[in-house]
């Protein structure tokens, strides 16, 4: 006879969030695939040149906590779709600055109106009070 385990995996933080990301995602990733062909390393990318500007590989890859080979592998292949273009910095020919082109910008664009609307859609399970605490939370979480 086997002991049962103890260990509440379904009350396992990391666990519940993960669970929680990823079906609050689903529906917003099925319009940047559909509509883009777009990977989740990809639209990340383009937010985050959206959001921020002009960016290193390496800031993006500090800011959305991604690996380096996620981001070479997006950023290229959004260059292929001539959303991003590259420039080699001046001084320092190793690093290289990323900008969205017109038709990245028009794709962010877009899907930052999607992203905005599904974002309240989200919030409306929750009070008002509820969602600024749950944001509080998480962003305090994301920063441990």
């Amino acid at each position: 006879m086997t002991k049962k385990d103890d260990f509440e995996l379904q009350n396992f933080l990391p666990y519940l969030l993960n669970q929680a990301a990823e079906e609050s995602s689903l529906a917003f990733q099925s319009i940047y695939k559909d509509r883009y062909g777009m990977l989740r390393t990809e639209w990340r990318v383009l937010f985050h040149l959206g959001v921020y500007g002009k960016l290193t590989a390496k800031a993006i890859c500090e800011r959305s906590k991604m690996h380096k080979t996620k981001i070479s592998r997006a950023v290229a292949r959004l260059e292929e779709r001539r959303f991003l273009t590259r420039e080699r910095d001046a001084d320092d020919r190793r690093q290289e600055y990323l900008e969205l082109t017109p038709a990245g910008r028009a794709a962010y664009v877009e899907l930052r109106g999607v992203a905005m609307d599904y974002d309240a859609k989200l919030a409306e399970a929750f009070s008002e009070g509820e969602v600024d605490i749950l944001r509080k939370l998480l962003t305090h979480l994301a920063k441990l």
